[in-house]
């Protein structure tokens, strides 16, 4: 395992355990999320000199070879691991470790502020009312029927004749990659590969997230 000195490595890529509580030091009750963060590893390193930048790809959650296609097995390879479900790239000013090494919870320290990217809950097709939190057309009375939820007028008549561009109407909400800012690490516990973050975090149980520094 490769031990890194605090605040060299950037992120890692974890998984949303789900949600619970601890007790502070002032009997405050603090909601917070657990998530689980096995040993990463530094899949590619790329440099100035061959890709024009630097930054390290992190990958996580090994994947049996047979649900992996030859380029993903050639490209693990060169790590010396076996393919991975997750990857993600980190921008760095220097490069930290080699490829191949394992990278884990440690990098973290508590008090830490980090930044959870994750993929928010699908909630299917919504109207405007829960999607936008529109009012609704008018009062319930004044000859208004069934039109508590509707969105209203969407555009002019005869001209322009079209409806622009990013008005906002029912459709598919929910399913977009979120980041969430500024959360605080609670505890980190090593031998279990655990992060306790302060407040919710995007995504279902069991969701692939990246924490970044």
């Amino acid at each position: 395992m490769l031990k890194l000195k605090y605040n060299e490595m950037v992120g890692l890529i974890g998984k949303k355990i789900g949600m619970t509580s601890i007790i502070d030091a002032n009997g405050s009750k603090i909601a917070c999320t657990v998530v689980h963060v096995e040993p990463n590893v530094i899949s590619q390193v790329k440099t100035v000199e061959t890709d024009g930048y630097s930054a390290m790809q992190i990958s996580a959650f090994e994947s049996k070879e047979k649900h992996s296609n030859a380029a993903l097995i050639g490209h693990f390879s060169k790590a010396q691991s076996a393919p991975m479900r997750h990857s993600h790239e980190f921008r760095v000013d220097t490069i930290v470790g080699e490829l191949g090494d394992k990278v884990d919870v440690t990098i973290f320290g508590e008090g830490d502020f980090v930044d959870i990217i994750g993929t928010s809950k699908g909630k299917g097709f919504q109207g405007v009312v829960k999607r936008y939190n529109f009012n609704g057309v008018g009062p319930s009375t004044h000859g208004q029927h069934d039109r508590a939820r509707a969105p209203g007028s969407i555009g002019s008549s005869s001209y322009p004749s079209k409806v622009f561009k990013g008005v906002r109407m029912a459709g598919r909400m929910g399913g977009k990659r979120v980041k969430n800012i500024n959360l605080q690490i609670l505890k980190v516990y090593p031998d279990q590969n655990l992060l306790v973050i302060k407040g919710a975090i995007t995504g279902h149980k069991g969701s692939t997230v990246v924490i970044e520094k």
